[in-house]
């Protein structure tokens, strides 16, 4: 497993880390202090802001789950990456998105994503 593999799964896993403790902890040490995070919605700065979003994401889609997508495919300091998000009780992935990050010495500096897909509403 490359480092852009561990630190792609790290990076799901905090999407699914439902103890606020735990949560805050992991983000500390996976985005640097300055780290950005912009998708279709969002323009996040730093891990605080970004462990708001993720407590917010968890409480509107409670038992929901992050799995990795597809291979993580990575050059220089930039991975990219598709992934899914399930809600209990479903093998199909409600949502699919994409994302890059930019890594900065084995921490996330930058995410960039995108939504392919989600529900009608």
């Amino acid at each position: 497993m490359s480092s852009f593999d561990q630190l792609a799964q790290r990076y799901i896993d905090t999407f699914n880390e439902t103890d606020p403790d735990r949560r805050r902890a992991a983000l500390q040490t996976l985005y640097t202090p300055d780290a950005r995070y912009v998708d279709p919605h969002q323009d996040l700065e730093g891990p605080k802001q970004i462990d708001e979003f993720i407590a917010a994401t968890q409480e509107r889609f409670p038992d929901y789950r992050f799995t990795l997508g597809s291979a993580v495919d990575a050059h220089h300091d930039q991975a990219r990456f598709n992934w899914n998000v399930t809600g209990p009780g479903h093998s199909e992935p409600a949502y699919v998105g994409f994302d890059v990050i930019v890594a900065d010495n084995g921490r996330v500096r930058n995410v960039y994503g995108w939504l392919d897909h989600a529900p009608a509403a």
